[in-house]
């Protein structure tokens, strides 16, 4: 019989300056790699910090999806849907309705919108130099671009982008937002994507959410009308979000780096190595969101977990595992192989893996490119940074140039 005989620590823990890793990580990986933990809401569940624990928990298909939105759940936040459809289903749900949208995200298809992207990056920094030095690199380059990217390919109207990114950020809040307001915000956005379903009934569009609404009306019935709403604003969320956050983390780094060592030379731009070391050093979130329930008993780090018991498997962990990462604190822009978990692992990839990672290229290559002096405008104290949200990274991000 299991037994919980050790200590039971808070989670999330407590979120650590900037991007500095939380130190507990290190120190469970080593003495405890199966730890108990106690979440906000919902009470006990286990945790790992070892990268092969990690990637079992996420791959191995006796760890499921769908149990985590039971009421008594353990959790961040007080709604147990609130982290969205395709990371809520488990097969065969979970496969279907991936199809209805994978084709959208490939590589081959996420290089046909790389133009586009890099015109995008082009024209908001056209504006920055227009407007001069200092600006916030947050609301004049990394939001614009994300937003603009997958509004662009759902067929959201860029004018609703501002309103849309309210909302958003209300549901990636772990205590930025009460629970009414965060109950707004999906009641909004849920709203918002049924009106636009509707008029795509009326005038069929050859974008995303045209697509949808198409597969959605189809014989096949592959998609219902609920699932369409939230797809659509599943997409909006994990397209802008992450992605801003992370285009101003990257950037946060890239200039605390002594004498700029990374920069792009004239054939190749922005090195992709450089990109996915990025990826794996730099702590998105508190990895709060990657839950697992074992659907039979299965062993762990030695110990049995027991059918029903909550598994939380933080990536941000599994990236600094120094089994699998030498000297994983330091940034190697060459580090190969990088099997980095950023995107997650199993049937729950992040399905616009590969979307992020070119927009990130884009991003980064185009400002190192078209402002090499770029540099930070005020001093590393005065760097507002999220507090509250799901997601970490700068608010705002003054720079020169």
């Amino acid at each position: 019989m299991t037994t919980h005989s050790r200590q039971v620590r808070d989670f999330p823990f407590e979120t650590p300056a900037r991007l500095s890793m939380e130190p507990l990580f290190a120190t469970l990986r080593r003495t405890e790699p199966l730890s108990r933990v106690r979440l906000p809401y919902g009470g006990e569940a286990w945790l790992v910090t070892r990268y092969e624990d990690i990637r079992t928990v996420l791959g191995d298909p006796r760890f499921g999806r769908a149990a985590t939105l039971h009421d008594a759940a353990p959790r961040i936040q007080p709604d147990p849907a609130g982290e969205g459809v395709l990371m809520s289903l488990d097969p065969p749900d979970h496969t279907r309705l991936r199809k209805t949208v994978a084709g959208v995200f490939t590589k081959r298809r996420v290089e046909e919108l790389r133009p586009a992207t890099e015109r995008i990056a082009g024209e908001l920094l056209d504006a920055m130099e227009a407007t001069g030095p200092p600006a916030d690199l947050v609301t004049s380059f990394a939001l614009p671009l994300s937003v603009t990217v997958i509004c662009d390919l759902l067929g959201v109207p860029r004018e609703d982008r501002e309103k849309l990114r309210r909302w958003s950020d209300a549901l990636l809040s772990t205590t930025a937002c009460t629970p009414a307001e965060m109950a707004a915000s999906t009641e909004a956005l849920a709203d918002y994507f049924a009106t636009l379903a509707r008029q795509r009934r009326q005038q069929p569009t050859d974008d995303l959410l045209g697509a949808l609404v198409a597969r959605c009306d189809s014989r096949e019935g592959q998609l219902d009308e609920g699932e369409l709403v939230l797809l659509t604003r599943d997409l909006l969320i994990a397209g802008h979000e992450t992605t801003a956050s992370q285009i101003a983390n990257c950037t946060y780094l890239l200039l605390q780096q002594p004498h700029g060592a990374v920069r792009p030379d004239a054939d190749a731009g922005m090195p992709m190595s450089a990109v996915e070391e990025l990826l794996r050093f730099i702590p998105l979130g508190s990895g709060s969101f990657r839950a697992r329930v074992a659907t039979e008993e299965v062993e762990l780090c030695g110990r049995r977990v027991r059918p029903g018991e909550t598994v939380f498997a933080p990536t941000v962990a599994a990236n600094w595992d120094p089994e699998v990462f030498h000297d994983p604190g330091t940034l190697d822009w060459e580090r190969s192989p990088n099997p980095h978990l950023a995107f997650g692992h199993g049937v729950h990839h992040c399905l616009g893996a590969q979307l992020a990672r070119m927009e990130l290229h884009v991003a980064l290559g185009a400002l190192l490119e078209r402002l090499p002096g770029l540099r930070p405008a005020v001093g590393e104290g005065e760097i507002e940074w999220k507090t509250g949200m799901q997601v970490r990274g700068p608010r705002t991000l003054p720079v020169r140039w």
